[in-house]
């Protein structure tokens, strides 16, 4: 199949970013967003992510126009401004972000699919894994027969998923009510909840995850029809899911109660439209639910694969990653991303992992390549660096890069010493593939900058390492 062939229009890459942000997150926002804060804390947390998103989405769109020739996104944008070391921590950070990701949206679908057959539980039983499994290898040959195929089919299911909340959003506008609503706006009631600041906190974590995605059209970027389509692609995707997101939680929060949404099992769309129109609803969003999923999981298979690709094909990682098939698919990756997807599936039944536990590590996980990103696009307008000739533009965009940026930081607080410490754990092996890389191309493995780095990497692991075995850290 030619290359051109497999070129990917600016449709099919909104449907990428759409589809892998609406996953299975948005279905269970209604409850992740009221265990942790009342509406007061909602609406300001909502108002600070839509302005660190917006300004991530600018950042990607600018880079993706400023930077042509950087194709895969955050991991290249990362290596052009900070070096070899960045560049591969930021993709294998992406990398197992996303895999892990995927794991969580297994274990949601399956049990999801115990709201209609028992045996899959909370989505960790001996059914579900084995149901699971099965479904990882037929995406996985789904996959292996062309990206663009595989992109067409993510379209139609983006289409589908996006239907079951447009209905959700239009029953609960005509259902909302002011007085359930405005009963307790700070959360004063509930004295677990914390200081509104702690409220706000608690929920970036969720939000940051409903948007993780955002990124996906550059990660495609060189598969992209028209370059300019990507930065086009990356805000169409954003504002529409925002709008999505924001409605489905504000307006869940006038049908029930924070207590109420609080204690209801995930999906609680499904609960919280059941309350209003009654069985039927909960069937509506679980049958919604498992198309998005499944849609959501295309995606992400295909962002795994593309990632570990795209940096073989610059030597940030070893060649055999750089493999592609007859239908210029990267196999390797895509079998190394599936195998590990596999084994974590595998670890769920032995492990209490929840859904959110496994929610929580990947976006830690994905928090440093936003980082880079926001970082890279601070460090161009300060340097003048593709600003020749249009000053006006450069103080712009060095104003929402250090938004971007303090915005990145602020989630790496958000987050806490907890999932950093985790994440150190699983940043640290993947120095493995990056000495392996760099021995293919005859060069040293580290920088003088970059032992320091990895030093403070490996003793972020160590104690990571301690705190699972002694028991003071919990997954």
């Amino acid at each position: 199949m030619s290359q051109s062939a497999q070129k990917l229009r600016l449709g099919a890459l909104v449907a990428l970013v759409v589809g892998s942000m609406v996953g299975g997150g948005i279905f269970s926002l209604p409850q992740n967003m009221a265990a942790s804060a009342d509406v007061g804390a909602v609406l300001i947390g909502w108002a600070i992510t839509a302005v660190g998103m917006l300004t991530l989405a600018f950042v990607f769109q600018t880079l993706a126009n400023r930077k042509p020739d950087l194709d895969g996104g955050v991991y290249a944008y990362a290596k052009a401004g900070f070096g070899d070391y960045m560049g591969f921590s930021s993709a294998w950070g992406y990398w197992i972000s996303a895999w892990l990701g995927n794991v969580g949206y297994f274990v949601l679908l399956f049990s999801t699919l115990g709201f209609f057959f028992p045996m899959f539980g909370e989505g960790n039983t001996v059914a579900a894994i084995i149901g699971a499994s099965i479904l990882l290898w037929a995406v996985h040959f789904l996959v292996l027969r062309g990206i663009k195929e595989a992109a067409f089919i993510n379209l139609v299911t983006t289409v589908a998923k996006v239907v079951p909340l447009v209905l959700f959003i239009l029953i609960c506008f005509f259902a909302f009510k002011l007085d359930i609503f405005t009963t307790d706006i700070w959360g004063a009631s509930n004295p677990d909840l914390g200081s509104v600041m702690n409220q706000v906190r608690n929920m970036m974590l969720v939000t940051v995850w409903v948007f993780i995605g955002i990124e996906g059209a550059s990660i495609f970027s060189a598969r992209a029809e028209k370059r300019s389509d990507v930065g086009k692609a990356t805000i169409i995707g954003f504002i529409s899911v925002l709008l999505l997101l924001v409605l489905v939680n504000v307006l869940s929060l006038g049908i029930m109660t924070q207590p109420e949404l609080a204690k209801l099992q995930n999906p609680s769309m499904a609960a919280v439209l059941e309350h209003v129109v009654g069985h039927w609803g909960a069937v509506l969003i679980s049958v919604g639910l498992v198309i998005s999923l499944l849609g959501a999981l295309l995606s992400w298979v295909l962002l795994c694969a593309e990632i570990m690709f795209a940096a073989a094909k610059d030597h940030t990682m070893p060649e055999f990653l750089r493999k592609e098939n007859a239908n210029n698919v990267p196999a390797n990756a895509l079998w190394l991303t599936n195998a590990c997807v596999q084994v974590f599936l595998i670890i769920t039944l032995f492990s209490a992992s929840t859904y959110l536990s496994l929610i929580y590590l990947a976006t830690s996980m994905i928090l440093v390549p936003y980082l880079w990103s926001a970082a890279y696009a601070v460090l161009l307008p300060a340097r003048g660096e593709t600003y020749e000739t249009d000053s006006r533009d450069r103080n712009k965009d060095l104003i929402i890069g250090l938004i971007a940026l303090i915005y990145a930081v602020w989630l790496l607080y958000a987050g806490g010493m907890k999932y950093l410490l985790l994440s150190a754990l699983l940043y640290a092996p993947g120095v493995i593939l990056f000495a392996k890389a760099k021995r293919e191309l005859g060069q040293p493995i580290f920088t003088h900058v970059e032992k320091l780095i990895f030093a403070a990497v490996v003793i972020g692991a160590a104690v990571a390492a301690y705190g699972l075995y002694s028991g003071f850290l919990t997954l």
